[in-house]
């Protein structure tokens, strides 16, 4: 913490669990009370000691968000404050903004170019290329033309069982039908072809992208968190090897259980893909390991720090640091490359382990328990906000009774 922290204001837009990590993390790093602008933010937030709300409508404009932040920091002065979110919607509406919040704002993520073409996960598949690491065969399927009577999805020439989700994920996000989901794991033609016709009618007109299938349960699966400082040099990167992941439908694909663990090969490659994209600020890839070859490969990179941000500072890298050196104190910090071995779980360790079908690996996940959650907080003291918290765990029961009773091959 510096002289600079004390005066700091931080800001994060949002109300879930990654908000709240993200909060807990800037409270860490600078000691300061943390604002957070959201619509209807989780309990855990709303309770906590330590984070003041202020409203935002639920589909606040950029206009809305601009005023928002500009009033919060009114009278202060240069690189006095900083402002964090974790969709990439609203990364992108930060970044656009950038010109009307800076100097007084830090703004941790990339030019609006940059998020276009890495979040763009056909121009994602073209980065990978360029920076030689493996991304899955896709096709991708355009329905801006989907009015017309004409129009009709390209002939899909990958095998099934195989996925697909949007390019954009903002794009998606505005659009709503029966039974949507985050990802789709397609098994035929006809559950394709019912897809686009959701899409069409739901006035989809953006591009999604059909994958194909890399084998492997959730334990296949790497997160990769990073921090690309303002002058391009990478000033933090961690990892860790997915456990289990949300099997909710507008939440499938996020990890609830990790081990943090170094990748170096991943690490690489991640680099390569940052330096190719021209990349500034805070990224997350999601990664998997193909079981057939032992070969990476890499899905996406989120043009944000991530949900699951906290494991990081669990294994003792708060990323909030490194960020906070390079663009309040204009001091970057040498490169750190998280090592230590920890476990970040949000779910109840009996539970985590009847999904972990690797003895060795339920051994480990034995050793490391009970974990790291970010919303067990001990600075958030309040006991109403603990068994709120606790039966949050509890809850998760439920839920994956519902969605992924047993563990499978494949992980859906």
């Amino acid at each position: 913490m510096t002289a600079r922290h004390e005066r700091i204001l931080p800001v994060v837009i949002g109300g879930d669990i990654g908000v709240y990590a993200i909060a807990r993390q800037l409270h860490e790093a600078t000691g300061q009370r943390v604002t957070v602008l959201a619509n209807a933010p989780i309990d855990a937030i709303r309770r906590s000691t330590y984070i003041d709300t202020a409203p935002l409508p639920a589909h606040a404009t950029r206009d809305e968000i601009r005023d928002a932040l500009t009033g919060l920091a009114a009278g202060r002065g240069p690189r006095s404050a900083v402002v964090m979110a974790n969709t990439d919607a609203m990364a992108t509406i930060l970044a656009s903004l950038r010109g009307d919040l800076e100097p007084v704002y830090a703004v941790p993520f990339p030019d609006v170019d940059v998020i276009d073409r890495v979040s763009d996960k056909g121009a994602f598949g073209r980065i990978c290329d360029e920076a030689g690491v493996r991304s899955p065969r896709q096709v991708v399927v355009d329905f801006a033309d989907a009015d017309s009577p004409d129009w009709a999805a390209p002939a899909i020439d990958i095998p099934f069982p195989l996925v697909a989700k949007a390019a954009v994920g903002a794009a998606y996000d505005a659009v709503e039908f029966p039974g949507k989901r985050k990802i789709w794991f397609m098994g035929s033609a006809a559950e394709l072809d019912s897809l686009w016709a959701s899409l069409r009618e739901a006035g989809f007109r953006s591009t999604f992208v059909v994958q194909e299938l890399i084998a492997g349960d959730n334990t296949a699966m790497r997160s990769i968190t990073a921090y690309v400082g303002s002058d391009g040099a990478m000033r933090l990167i961690g990892s860790a090897r997915v456990l289990l992941e949300d099997h909710a439908p507008t939440m499938i694909g996020n990890p609830v259980a990790m081990i943090t663990e170094a990748f170096p090969e991943l690490w690489a490659g991640a680099e390569r893909i940052l330096t190719a994209a021209g990349y500034r600020g805070f990224a997350n890839f999601d990664v998997k390991i193909d079981p057939a070859t032992g070969e990476p490969v890499f899905f996406e990179i989120n043009p944000r720090i991530g949900r699951n941000s906290f494991y990081m500072t669990a294994a003792g890298a708060n990323p909030m640091v490194p960020m906070l050196a390079d663009l309040i104190d204009g001091a970057p910090l040498p490169r750190k490359e998280v090592t230590t071995e920890i476990l970040y779980s949000l779910v109840p360790t009996r539970l985590l382990l009847r999904y972990i079908r690797d003895d060795a690996l339920a051994a480990r996940v034995r050793s490391l328990a009970p974990g790291a959650d970010p919303l067990r907080d001990r600075a958030d003291r309040s006991l109403v906000r603990a068994a709120l918290v606790e039966a949050q765990r509890l809850n998760h029961y439920r839920k994956f009774k519902r969605y992924y009773p047993k563990p499978t091959d494949l992980s859906y």
